[in-house]
């Protein structure tokens, strides 16, 4: 919420925004048509990467005997209940690590590729 509010702060007192509204350009105009276009792929890469966040803090939750009990399957607890079997069945915790890792790094890549996709400094290049 304060990104958002920050973005649209940081737009309103851009340029084009200030010649828009001295060309008498009206408000709802203004907002969906320079601050919403302008703001949003900050935003969704922060939202990217909170996601990757999100599903790192939920395994360690569950990994520790925090997050969703059983019979819910979690990541988390899938390895917290593999780590007793590791020497034998080294599987049981090595997939849902690996899981957890290819989510949480393919989400942050996800937003590193929005970025550079809508990142107007690099249009040209």
């Amino acid at each position: 919420m304060r990104l958002a509010r920050g973005q649209a702060l940081s737009i309103r007192q851009m340029g084009y925004v200030k010649a828009a509204e001295t060309f008498g350009a009206r408000r709802w105009h203004m907002v969906h048509w320079h601050v919403a276009r302008n703001a949003m792929p900050p935003l969704l890469v922060q939202l990217s990467l909170d996601i990757g966040s999100a599903i790192l803090m939920a395994s360690a939750l569950g990994f520790i005997g925090l997050g969703a009990q059983q019979p819910t399957a979690e990541w988390g607890a899938m390895v917290a209940t593999g780590r007793n079997y590791i020497l034998d069945n080294w599987w049981y915790s090595t997939f849902p690590g690996l899981a957890i890792l290819i989510t949480a790094t393919g989400f942050n890549l996800l937003g590193d590729g929005v970025r550079d996709l809508l990142d107007p400094r690099q249009q040209g290049k």
